[in-house]
């Protein structure tokens, strides 16, 4: 099938590109480690063109466009911010990014801020955008699961307001560089350490950093196996997070957009205290969220 557009989802860590064909289904995709973590900025295009080199064509421009870290300051081209209550995307606000390649045409999508009290996002508001072009009457609670966590409230097709939360790197910070570490190796799972985690944490919030410590000396103690150990700390992080969002989630169903496992998990803690949530998946959300921007995609680069 012909490709017709290029989507990227361009973060910190990771780089996943996703070609599109004609009727929007995905062509061809490729994932990799070249965040923006490990480039500069001039080694942005170069990095671009090896993963994507071999869906272009020397007689036409594509229509590349890319959301996430790649547009902070630190990354390709700083695309700014759009101020919440905002759209989530507007394709009037894209960043077009100068490139030596003439099969290339490159625009960047603006993340969102918040200004009071301070907050930001890049990547997830594109997602938001996504399920928004399936369902543009949906006003309500999104739940977008990662590194750092997003909580934003949505009503008549803007991003309203929103929170950050770093519950994901605080999991992998104490699971790998804490004496938590030591109780929490494993590859291993248990579904009911988590809700149990989980129950704990919504129950006495302020209680995580002693409720943290028990799995030091349940280790110690009881000989309690690193899988219970480990899901029981996730249920904590996360009941915490969603105990600090109580009047969010209770007067609104939510969507949770992220991958399988993290939104499995997000769906398993709303679904304890039975509040009801729909998961969408976050790849397809960035494609959809992009897609109106490329029928309006201008070709021809515009003046530097």
């Amino acid at each position: 099938m012909e490709i017709q557009w290029v989507a990227l989802d361009w973060g910190t860590t990771n780089l996943s590109a996703y070609a599109v064909g004609a009727d929007g289904m995905i062509v061809d995709q490729v994932h990799n480690d070249m965040g923006m973590s490990q480039l500069t900025s001039n080694e942005f295009e170069s990095t671009l063109v090896d993963v994507i080199g071999h869906w272009l064509h020397a007689d036409r421009v594509a229509p590349v466009l890319a959301c996430g870290m790649v547009g902070a300051h630190e990354g390709w081209r700083d695309a700014g911010y759009s101020d919440a209550p905002c759209l989530p995307v507007d394709r009037n606000t894209t960043v077009c990014v100068p490139t030596s390649d003439p099969r290339l045409s490159v625009r960047i999508v603006p993340g969102v801020c918040q200004r009071q009290p301070e907050d930001v996002m890049r990547g997830e508001e594109t997602q938001i955008a996504g399920y928004l072009a399936k369902n543009p009457n949906f006003d309500g609670v999104f739940c977008l699961p990662g590194t750092h966590s997003k909580w934003a409230r949505v009503a008549n097709g803007e991003i309203r307001n929103f929170t950050t939360f770093m519950t994901g790197e605080l999991f992998s910070l104490l699971t790998k560089h804490s004496v938590l570490r030591l109780s929490t190796a494993s590859s291993g799972w248990d579904d009911d350490a988590f809700l149990a985690g989980i129950k704990a944490a919504m129950s006495n919030p302020d209680r995580l950093t002693a409720q943290l410590f028990t799995s030091r000396p349940r280790t110690l103690l009881n000989g309690t196996p690193n899988e219970v150990l480990k899901a029981h700390l996730s249920g904590l992080l996360i009941g915490t997070e969603i105990a600090a969002l109580r009047e969010m989630w209770r007067a609104d169903d939510v969507v949770i957009i992220g991958d399988q496992e993290n939104a499995r998990l997000y769906k398993t803690a709303l679904g304890a205290f039975d509040i009801r949530s729909t998961v969408y998946n976050g790849a397809q959300a960035i494609i959809d969220g992009l897609r109106p921007l490329a029928k309006n995609f201008v070709q021809e680069p515009e003046p530097v």
